[in-house]
């Protein structure tokens, strides 16, 4: 009788199908890990709201004798524990691009593994602000953090998908530049409006001392120069078509954030309108960093 032979299997493992459909969809998860990003700004908000910065009184755990919040702690408890929760949520969807970028050397796959390494980064300081019983200092250290685990995301989106371009002009670059400085001198002044007004997330919490209308009108005042910054890099970059749309898509966030940040200042910040107005602080970062980037040279 003849011998047979086996051949040998060239099925992948399910290891290996997993590792090709992750990355196959690099550019998806990429976006998951940016609008996870935005939705902590916005969960976020809803602790500071809704008075629940103190939820948890201490931290790691929530309370001295547990790591959950119970029902002594009440609504204001399950807020913030289950914000705490969305970290881990956050950090699975941070690690799963970083798997599915590991095989891109370069800018890709650090970009990845910073905004990764960013998360617990974040819950670090979102500790420290509990720790500091809501110092407003801290609370916008751990907001801007939050702005720039944004732009991170975007920048690593432009990275992985993105239309192959020259760099623009000279002069389309610098105002890019100017435009994304002035956009986060307004978001931080922003964060100092927020830390003098009474939303500061526990009614007990301290506040900076400043003069909450004064510094809204300051704040304000840098953002009529983040939209006259922003026209400016529009008119400068009309003829590029990528620059011309990512930087419209910019200038209509700052217009209807200008507005929401208007009415919620003639209506005593009533809580939605201010949720609204983090929700627009975030995708003003995101828009800041798109238009940044649109400016730069990339290859397909």
């Amino acid at each position: 009788m003849g011998m047979t032979t086996t051949e040998p299997s060239t099925d992948p493992g399910p290891s290996a199908k997993v590792l090709g459909w992750l990355r196959a969809h690099a550019f998806e998860l990429a976006i998951a890990n940016l609008v996870a990003n935005i939705g902590i700004v916005v969960t976020g908000a809803v602790v500071r709201l809704t008075g629940s910065g103190l939820g948890c009184p201490t931290w790691p755990k929530c309370t001295e004798e547990s790591y959950v919040a119970h029902e002594a702690l009440g609504i204001n408890g399950v807020i913030e524990f289950g914000n705490r929760l969305l970290t881990y949520v956050l950090a699975a969807i941070a690690i799963t691009v970083v798997i599915a970028v590991w095989n891109r050397r370069g800018t890709i796959r650090t970009l990845a593994i910073v905004i990764a390494l960013g998360v617990p980064l974040q819950g670090v300081i979102g500790g420290i602000t509990v720790l500091t019983e809501l110092n407003p200092y801290v609370v916008a250290l751990h907001l801007l953090a939050s702005m720039a685990m944004v732009g991170l995301c975007v920048w690593l989106l432009d990275k992985i998908r993105s239309p192959e371009r020259e760099a623009a002009p000279r002069n389309v670059r610098v105002a890019a530049v100017v435009t994304f400085v002035v956009g986060w001198l307004s978001l931080w002044l922003g964060t100092v409006v927020t830390g003098s007004g009474p939303h500061s997330g526990d009614l007990d919490s301290r506040r900076t001392g400043l003069d909450p209308a004064l510094m809204s009108h300051i704040h304000a005042y840098a953002v009529y120069a983040l939209i006259a910054a922003t026209l400016v890099t529009l008119w400068l970059g009309r003829k590029n078509a990528y620059v011309r749309r990512v930087t419209i898509v910019l200038l209509v966030i700052e217009l209807a954030q200008g507005l929401i940040g208007w009415v919620q200042y003639l209506t005593d910040l009533p809580v939605l309108l201010v949720g609204f107005h983090m929700l627009g602080a975030a995708l003003i970062s995101a828009g800041l960093a798109r238009v940044l980037v649109s400016t730069r040279a990339h290859a397909a």
